[in-house]
């Protein structure tokens, strides 16, 4: 473990946000959250755009360090700050690369291919255009994705990687809530792993924590 300074958060209010929250708390972090929000306005102010040029959050600031992405973010803490039962990464080669291949897939496939898409052509079409034949088949297309995981947990794993716990469960925990959201169905399978995982309490803790402020 490196020897850091105080740890900043910066956003709330979505599911990627979420993300960081949640690994935070099962690592036992202490933090300060910023809760900005995005499409507020707050992303473009001068201070932080400084801290992140992109305008994007969620944001970690860890002393002097800064990183950005919230699938970044989380390997990060988890690398860093991950020991014991609560390492959130497996310590096998193999299982590393395999977990490295979760979060890769997750987030692209599940998240900026899938997701994103609906999002963008359902609850933004104010902002980038009314676009149905995109918004379904954006959803049929995560529906034949998430069918490699429904596959994976009809194995009987309690988590993605078995029996451990790892951010890639928070990756997919994370996008199934979203895909609830956006009527994006979802296997029953993923429907009882999401019981489970949200039942958590670091997820509890996480979930006020990400909640935008009134």
């Amino acid at each position: 473990m490196i020897s850091v300074g105080k740890r900043v958060l910066w956003g709330v209010g979505t599911a990627r946000t979420m993300r960081p929250h949640w690994a935070l708390r099962e690592l036992s972090i202490p933090y300060e959250t910023k809760p900005i929000l995005s499409r507020s306005g707050e992303t473009q102010t001068p201070e932080f755009s400084l801290i992140n040029p992109r305008q994007k959050i969620p944001v970690l600031q860890d002393g002097d360090f800064t990183i950005a992405e919230s699938g970044a973010i989380v390997s990060y803490l988890a690398e860093i700050y991950g020991n014991g039962s609560r390492r959130l990464i497996p310590s096998g080669e193999r299982q590393r690369a395999q977990w490295l291949e979760w979060n890769l897939f997750i987030a692209m496939e599940l998240d900026a291919t899938s997701l994103y898409i609906v999002r963008r052509h359902a609850d933004l079409r104010h902002i980038y255009g009314d676009a149905p034949a995109a918004v379904q088949s954006s959803k049929a297309y995560f529906l034949k994705q998430l069918g490699h995981v429904d596959q994976t947990l009809r194995k009987g794993r309690f988590f993605l990687m078995g029996d451990e716990f790892t951010t890639a469960d928070i990756l997919l925990t994370t996008c199934l809530t979203w895909a609830i959201s956006l009527d994006v169905p979802v296997h029953d399978s993923c429907r009882t792993y999401l019981e489970r995982l949200t039942a958590r309490e670091a997820y509890q803790a996480a979930l006020v924590a990400n909640a935008p402020r009134p």
